[in-house]
């Protein structure tokens, strides 16, 4: 928070036409919010003590945005929407259609076929891969056309950083069809793990303002690196380099669940 006095001040004080202005810096919306209250506090003081006083009230507020002055999240909370539907849909739809495999008996019949477990997973996540990929084009067209949502990236950087986090959720959601023994397990589950995903991705609130324990925990969130590339290709329109980091971290972590979820696969069957 910073403090503007203009020149003038005392003269314009003894003439009853001061005025000062606040400044708040939002990057960090909890610091921002504490100096506010505090600032708040102090004028509502100020003005209660010239009431009791029986002084007329000298206060005048005016409240004003810099960025954003209209206050519209849609700009900010559009893009991000893609990611949140990509994930619900490849994670739950996944999980879904393999438990339903087991609970009509065919995966066991599809477990002694010349099939290999990366077959098989290829052909479950396959079709909700291409059902994603829909989606982005959808959503994307929704949110341009109707919301007038600005794009000034690139749409291959887009595209490819959906590939990687949609293969990070369709891991997800294989690994919780390996501990779902019933459609209804394997739906709680992927809710279980989505909306601790939604909270520490940035999505509602940024990730900067989360305690530093939290913060390192989103590192291992592929939809915090996602909603960054979005976000950065729809309002900033970053590159490739800019984005290497996140597209780096979600190849890592498609990896490491996929990897994950065939070898429990390999073992549930």
């Amino acid at each position: 928070m910073a403090l503007a006095i203009p020149p003038g001040y005392a003269s314009d004080l003894a003439a009853g036409r001061a005025r000062v202005q606040l400044l708040f810096d939002g990057t960090n919306s909890n610091q921002a919010t504490v100096a506010k209250g505090y600032a708040e506090r102090i004028l509502q003081e100020l003005a209660l003590a010239r009431a009791l006083a029986g002084a007329p009230p000298a206060l005048e507020l005016r409240v004003r945005a810099w960025y954003n002055p209209d206050l519209s999240s849609r700009t900010y909370n559009v893009p991000a929407v893609i990611g949140l539907l990509l994930n619900l849909v490849c994670q739950l739809l996944t999980a879904l259609a393999v438990v339903r495999e087991r609970e009509l008996g065919t995966l066991e019949q599809l477990a002694v076929s010349p099939l290999g477990p990366g077959e098989l997973i290829l052909g479950k996540t396959i079709p909700f891969a291409l059902i994603a990929l829909v989606d982005l084009a959808l959503i994307t067209a929704v949110a341009l056309a109707w919301f007038r949502v600005p794009f000034i990236g690139s749409p291959l950087l887009l595209l490819a950083a959906t590939l990687l986090f949609v293969a990070c959720a369709l891991g997800l959601g294989l690994l919780v069809s390996t501990v779902s023994a019933t459609q209804q397990e394997a739906f709680l589950g992927s809710f279980l793990l989505f909306m601790p995903i939604v909270l520490l991705s940035g999505f509602m609130f940024p990730v900067s303002s989360m305690p530093e324990l939290f913060q390192w925990l989103t590192l291992a969130n592929p939809l915090r690196h996602y909603l960054a590339v979005v976000r950065g290709v729809f309002l900033e329109g970053i590159g490739f380099a800019d984005a290497l980091p996140q597209l780096g971290a979600m190849a890592l972590l498609a990896a490491a669940l996929l990897a994950l979820a065939t070898a429990r696969f390999r073992r549930t069957v």
